[in-house]
């Protein structure tokens, strides 16, 4: 049987057309018949809207303190426990679904606003790490000889130390602030993407079309970034959706230890560093942003696992 003929059959199993089908309609269908990635397409969806709405939809704002509200009912408490009224909090106190933390400012605005400032953190890092390792491992693929040599060895160094580790000396060494903490976490994910753009140029570049090509006059930038370098999106996909999962977190930690987001910005690892000891006295400060540090880290790992399986034609027909 004929490698066309058994690709029209395995269109055909999964229910699509093939005449009126491309890579992203394959990946879609199926990425829609797993239902990890389903649930963290949703959450992630949620996240975005709450992003996007933070300003509208927080009651009030994320780093003013209700000590400072001009015409507040009663004197609030630092630290209060939620308050809701339709689960029979009294209608005289302010209404604080999460309450407050240890500045009395509302908690569920800052879990809010974080989530905001999460997903951009994620996005920018990753985003920064896949331009400068695609060139990179571009280059070192295609190229070869010393200058693969030189740009891997330097990866190798890199990866030798853990990725967290490394972040938190390279601030240490610029200084504790939300940039400094995203520049380095942004290089220590160079690596990853390098060693990926890099195997996938090595898998094509002695193929027959990049052959032609360069048989009819194509320069080397022109063969490498037209020709060999869309072949290594589908990797760079799934290591990006999962990388995303992996730079929010790091955040966290590195705002958790006071290296990264510095008060009052509402970042979930330094809401949670904040409070860290009123794990018994005021526990609504410590889980909260935990869960929402531990949905969002989800949702992207979901949703990579998914995509993974989706663009791997060899798991086409696992459901």
């Amino acid at each position: 049987m004929s490698q066309e003929v058994q690709v029209i059959q395995s269109l055909d199993a999964e229910g699509l057309s093939p005449q009126s089908v491309s890579l992203w309609n394959i990946t879609w269908h199926r990425l829609l018949r797993r239902k990890s990635a389903i649930i963290g397409m949703v959450i992630l969806g949620l996240l975005i809207i709450i992003a996007l709405t933070a300003q509208w939809i927080a009651p009030y704002s994320p780093i003013r303190s209700m000590l400072d509200v001009d015409g507040y009912p009663v004197r609030p408490e630092k630290r209060q426990s939620p308050c809701i009224h339709a689960f029979g909090c009294s209608e005289d106190r302010p209404q604080h679904i999460m309450g407050l933390d240890g500045n009395a400012r509302d908690e569920f605005s800052r879990i809010l606003y974080g989530a905001r400032l999460s997903l951009i953190v994620g996005l920018s890092t990753v985003s920064f790490a896949i331009v400068i390792g695609t060139v990179l491992g571009a280059l070192g693929g295609y190229f070869g000889g010393w200058i693969d040599n030189v740009i891997m060895r330097t990866m190798d160094v890199l990866l030798a130390f853990p990725s967290l580790l490394l972040a938190i000396a390279i601030v240490t060494v610029l200084g504790p602030g939300l940039q400094n903490a995203l520049l380095a976490i942004g290089i220590v994910s160079i690596p990853a993407y390098a060693r990926v753009v890099r195997a996938s140029v090595l898998s094509v570049r002695e193929m027959e079309y990049v052959s032609a090509t360069r048989a009819l006059g194509g320069d080397a930038l022109q063969i490498l970034f037209r020709r060999i370098l869309p072949n290594a999106l589908t990797p760079l996909i799934v290591q990006g959706t999962l990388g995303i999962a992996t730079a929010i977190l790091d955040a966290a930690a590195l705002s958790f230890l006071g290296l990264g987001a510095q008060p009052p910005t509402p970042e979930w690892g330094a809401m949670l560093g904040a409070e860290r000891n009123q794990v018994f006295t005021a526990p609504h400060l410590v889980f909260l942003p935990g869960i929402a540090i531990a949905l969002t880290v989800l949702s992207f790992n979901l949703l990579g696992d998914g995509l993974r399986d989706a663009l791997d034609p060899r798991l086409a027909h696992v459901s």
